[in-house]
């Protein structure tokens, strides 16, 4: 985003730039993207739900092409979901004051950015499935040290 004074008598208008890709809609890409995979559905298989291309599925999920309010709202009904999911966690900074309001700590949003990935959600699906509380645990504890390991070496 930039200020565009000088069109519009000093006043200030905010102009999106056309180069790259809006924070909006990338952020809006992003969780199509995570339900997507939540569901363990594929590109070609949500494109042939909506009757587009995995082309252009992926797009969307990149935010290089902008979701419509009735593509956004057939999204929602093909992923179950209601059409604010896409915008949950949508930051835009702080406010003028510095309030996050009830904004989420910056600190878990690593939480949200594996939770994104493939290996994330194969593990979070995994790790659900496991029932016995002792092996959940023990499996937690391999992570740890494994990632200890990682550390050190």
């Amino acid at each position: 985003m930039q200020e565009d004074s000088a069109n519009n008598g000093g006043e200030g208008r905010v102009v999106f730039s056309t180069k790259k890709p809006n924070p909006i809609d990338i952020h809006v890409g992003s969780r199509v993207r995570l339900r997507r995979m939540i569901l363990g559905m594929s590109q070609e298989k949500l494109g042939e739900y909506m009757g587009l291309t995995f082309q252009q599925i992926q797009k969307y999920e990149k935010g290089v092409n902008r979701v419509g309010a009735s593509r956004l709202f057939q999204l929602a009904y093909v992923l179950k979901v209601p059409v604010q999911f896409f915008y949950e966690e949508l930051s835009f900074g702080p406010s003028p004051e510095g309030e996050t309001g009830f904004a989420e700590p910056q600190s878990e949003g690593f939480i949200l950015d594996f939770l994104n990935t493939r290996e994330g959600l194969e593990l979070n699906r995994a790790f659900t499935r496991i029932r016995e509380a002792r092996v959940r645990r023990s499996v937690v504890d391999l992570v740890k040290a494994l990632a200890d390991d990682e550390e050190k070496g």
